[in-house]
């Protein structure tokens, strides 16, 4: 048992780690521990992700999303200046292709504006402006969207809280967690640590931890694999900036897309298939356990009966690259099966109730001496710092 300190957090994502750095702000003379299972942080959706700083265009004006996205972007863009991260502010359209998909398209516009977005909606000739190649007949411009590494955010975070007398312990899994007069006993396969108050964000296993904690997830996660390819180097010129579809308002997936990442390369994706394990990046990782979870929950069930061909769908994508080309090509007619390499795919903590309805908005567990966040969706990455403080205020006004 090594001595107590005032806060655990347990999860070294994005969340987690920004949470550690709005407390250390906010609390400078406490002690932290963090504790992440991985050898290294941001190992999951925090390093598997698009790595799009979100504008916050499509959410619903005054949820949470909406206002942790808009304000979470200016403190992402913030801390990357002062600390040297790479970011760019470099905009993005979202094209309707044909005219069906033009009310959905002003639909989002409304909303954006509504959010105060910086967008406006463009003709073709100012659409090919910004991105030559792409096919459409109408787009939204979206000046605020951007690219940012949060995998660097995530390891300079890490290195913050070291350099202020705080543990980041990595390599650690959580077994138990249990409460104490003092507050939390948290034990890994590793050590046993005592800490005053425990905040736990867990990503693909929140429930999991929410649960370990003696509570009741008000959600269950269950995983949908985002595979992606990228363009080889000598075709990135048919993507300059971020290329969205206009998105299908009954399914909580944005569509494929392109995005041009900080590193130079172009990413298209991704789909959206079930994936056989929390942590099942490719269809030959399997684990039985969470496997039987997610088949035999009633909501996923319910979600399956209710979307089973979108379901297929993006299952023949996923086992066909003609078939992913030829949604790429909707937004990109040139597109070509040998313009694409297959690059790493990402898991997405999915929460979802019972009667199958997609939580869309972040949720969290509030106990004595503990927060659990149980759905940071995305925007969670761009809105990390944001979600952090409001986090932090939560735990402020319950010491």
């Amino acid at each position: 048992m090594t001595s107590q300190v005032d806060f655990i957090i347990v999860g070294g994502g994005i969340v987690g780690l920004a949470t550690a750095w709005r407390l250390v702000n906010r609390f400078p003379d406490s002690t932290i521990r963090l504790i992440e299972k991985e050898p290294e942080v941001a190992a999951h959706q925090s390093g598997r992700n698009s790595g799009v700083l979100h504008s916050g265009i499509y959410y619903k004006p005054g949820s949470l999303k909406a206002s942790t996205c808009r304000e979470g972007r200016v403190a992402m863009i913030d801390f990357c200046e002062q600390e040297g991260i790479e970011y760019e502010t470099c905009g993005k359209i979202i094209v309707a292709t044909d005219e069906d998909e033009t009310q959905r398209l002003d639909n989002i516009l409304a909303r954006g504006i509504e959010n105060g977005i910086d967008c406006s909606r463009i003709d073709v000739n100012e659409m090919h402006e910004i991105e030559p190649h792409v096919s459409g007949v109408a787009a939204i411009h979206v000046r605020t969207s951007g690219i940012a590494d949060y995998p660097g955010v995530c390891r300079r975070i890490a290195e913050r809280l070291r350099e202020k007398g705080n543990y980041v312990c990595l390599g650690e899994r959580v077994q138990q967690l249990k409460s104490t007069n003092e507050g939390v006993e948290v034990t890994t396969n590793r050590n046993s640590y005592r800490g005053g108050f425990l905040l736990t964000c867990g990503g693909l296993h929140s429930d999991k931890l929410v649960g370990m904690a003696g509570h009741q997830s008000p959600a269950k996660i269950v995983p949908f694999r985002g595979e992606y390819y990228e363009l080889h180097p000598e075709h990135r010129g048919l993507c300059k900036h971020l290329i969205y579809p206009v998105p299908d308002p009954n399914f909580p997936f944005l569509g494929v897309h392109f995005t041009r990442m900080v590193s130079g390369d172009v990413e298209c994706g991704p789909n959206a298939v079930f994936a056989l394990a929390r942590e099942g990046y490719n269809w030959r990782t399997i684990r039985l356990s969470e496997l039987f979870d997610a088949l035999t929950y009633p909501g996923f069930l319910k979600l399956a009966g209710r979307h089973w061909r979108m379901g297929m769908g993006e299952i023949h994508r996923s086992l066909s690259k003609q078939a992913f080309v030829k949604a790429l090509q909707k937004l990109i007619p040139e597109i070509r099966a040998e313009h694409l390499k297959p690059c790493r795919a990402g898991v997405r903590a999915q929460a979802m109730t019972k009667d199958g309805t997609l939580v869309d908005d972040f949720l969290w567990v509030e106990a004595e001496r503990s927060i659990h966040v149980c759905n940071a969706p995305s925007p969670a990455a761009t809105a990390s710092l944001e979600i952090g403080r409001h986090i932090v205020d939560k735990v402020q006004s319950s010491l």
